[in-house]
């Protein structure tokens, strides 16, 4: 899938990046200063340049966890309120990735503890960033076979 991106400036995009029925997350630093300190987060962060929201997430992915996927795996894009930009737009996107995928992650300097979190235990965790459950519902809620092109 090519995102619905008309070109317009956006903050920054998060991934859903989903296999057999769980969620890649990671827990965010517990530093002061930062948006959601040590809360369980999703891969992606701020725009760098004139990237599109699909190029933004996936090298966010890579920088993070460093997963490389193609545009392509994307199949869910949409844009909403940026979480920590007032007034700013942001993206939340979704692939599917695989068990090899998963066993190659290389993960990164921010934050720590990746893992796969079950769907529902993300969706009900107390300690994960709520915009992220409420956009990952919406996700879940559009006819997928969340089959890996």
């Amino acid at each position: 899938m090519i995102t619905p991106w008309d070109g317009a400036d956006f903050a920054g995009a998060k991934l859903a990046a989903l296999v057999d029925g769980h969620i890649l997350t990671y827990r965010r630093d517990n530093k002061p200063g930062i948006p959601w300190p040590g809360l369980i987060d999703l891969p992606g962060g701020g725009r760098e340049g004139d990237e599109s929201p699909a190029a933004c997430v996936l090298r966010e992915l890579h920088e993070e966890f460093g997963l490389h996927l193609r545009e392509q795996r994307i199949w869910w894009a949409r844009p909403f309120s940026a979480m920590d930009a007032p007034g700013r737009t942001g993206w939340f996107l979704a692939a599917t990735i695989t068990q090899a995928e998963i066993a190659a992650i290389r993960f990164g300097n921010e934050g720590h503890s990746p893992q796969l979190l079950g769907l529902d235990a993300f969706l009900t965790s107390s300690d994960a960033i709520a915009p992220l459950q409420q956009r990952l519902r919406l996700v879940l809620e559009t006819p997928q076979n969340y089959a890996v092109p």
